[in-house]
């Protein structure tokens, strides 16, 4: 049995930290220890319950730490990992220039950015890429990518092409999948009909997001007549968000708006709500909840960043970023469509098959398997 470390740069709520949960409570054929730089987040102790052993270092985010380095430096002396994987820029430089030193040559670095915006990116994390780009020649024997948006994106900023290796992200459908129970859990919860149209977003609320975007779309299709709910599950998603209740109240649609804040209940909350959105300007490279969305057969809509297309496909509406008038156009195309009992039963189960032909847990660690070149039993 492989014994795999995973160096990470944090495991709160976050894409990356998802697929780094889903990988290894699905992969038995390998044996994983997790260490954060920052603290445990949420993924920590969800993982410590499913016995991996997660060490948390607790640096800043941004800094690292003597104490920090040398417990990295020790954990690979002291034990005999057969592959070192890091995940986000922060952890492969780190672990990466560690790892090297320490005589470890299976090292896999794995990347989730698409995008990388000067003057919103913080300075650091583009000085930390500039260093994982000249070091990627040399350190990693591959680079993971979920998406090809970001290969491409990472390959422009001076990453070695060759290194890459596309990896979809993958999802357990045994729990992402259609459930009537659960869409009426929720909608009772919550007091919304049946024959309520129920829009939902779930992300943190976080300038990448463009939560503005959404709420001015949804604005417009107020004017236009068209009766809705709208759920906002997230970080940040609360009453107590001053920034985002003025937007609300701006765009005159506070009556219709559920502010959830973070959730545990995904699952539930995929299946309760009619239409998923995401309205991103940047950043994104394989967004998580349009597939598990999908995989409960709620269809999405979502802005055209990362690689949003490919997992849409023709299962749902795909618009430009940063242009609420035609996401607003695509909702309303959505709500007339829900309003065919008939077409829109079709449009959720297709969008369901979308992601069982597709994106499975099982396919996608088969693929770092094989990237690893572990063999299966």
């Amino acid at each position: 049995m492989k014994s795999i470390l995973h160096i990470i740069t944090g495991l709160e709520d976050g894409g990356a930290e998802a697929v780094l949960y889903r990988l290894i409570t699905n992969d038995s054929s390998c044996k994983h220890t997790v260490i954060s730089l920052m603290g445990p987040g949420k993924y920590g102790p969800l993982l410590a319950q499913k016995g991996f052993t997660v060490y948390s270092l607790n640096m800043r985010k941004g800094h690292v730490t003597r104490t920090g380095l040398t417990f990295i430096w020790e954990c690979l002396q002291n034990n005999k990992y057969d592959i070192l994987q890091t995940w986000m820029y922060h952890a492969d430089l780190v672990g990466g220039i560690i790892g090297r030193f320490a005589g470890i040559t299976q090292i896999y670095w794995c990347i989730h950015n698409s995008t990388l915006v000067r003057g919103q990116t913080h300075w650091k994390t583009l000085m930390v890429t500039k260093l994982c780009a000249a070091l990627s020649y040399v350190v990693p024997k591959k680079i993971i990518s979920c998406a090809q948006r970001a290969i491409e994106a990472n390959v422009s900023q001076g990453y070695a092409a060759s290194k890459f290796c596309l990896v979809p992200n993958g999802y357990d459908l045994s729990l992402f999948k259609p459930d009537i129970f659960k869409r009426k859990t929720l909608r009772e919860k919550w007091q919304i009909g049946d024959s309520a149209f129920l829009i939902g977003i779930v992300a943190r609320f976080d300038p990448q997001k463009d939560i503005l975007n959404l709420i001015k779309a949804l604005g417009l299709v107020k004017k236009r007549g068209i009766d809705f709910h709208l759920m906002m599950v997230g970080v940040g998603m609360e009453s107590s968000n001053e920034e985002l209740r003025g937007w609300i109240n701006s765009s005159e649609i506070e009556e219709r708006v559920i502010l959830l804040g973070q959730q545990d209940n995904i699952p539930e909350i995929m299946n309760g709500l009619d239409l998923l959105t995401l309205s991103s300007k940047y950043g994104e490279a394989f967004p998580n909840v349009l597939c598990e969305a999908m995989a409960c057969g709620t269809p999405c809509i979502a802005t055209n960043v990362g690689d949003v297309s490919v997992i849409i496909s023709d299962y749902g509406w795909v618009v430009p970023p940063e242009s609420p008038d035609l996401l607003a156009n695509a909702i309303i195309q959505a709500s007339d469509e829900w309003k065919d009992q008939l077409l829109w039963a079709s449009k959720k189960e297709e969008a369901r098959r979308h992601i069982e032909e597709n994106f499975s847990i099982q396919t996608m660690v088969a693929s770092y398997h094989k990237v690893w070149k572990v063999e299966n039993n």
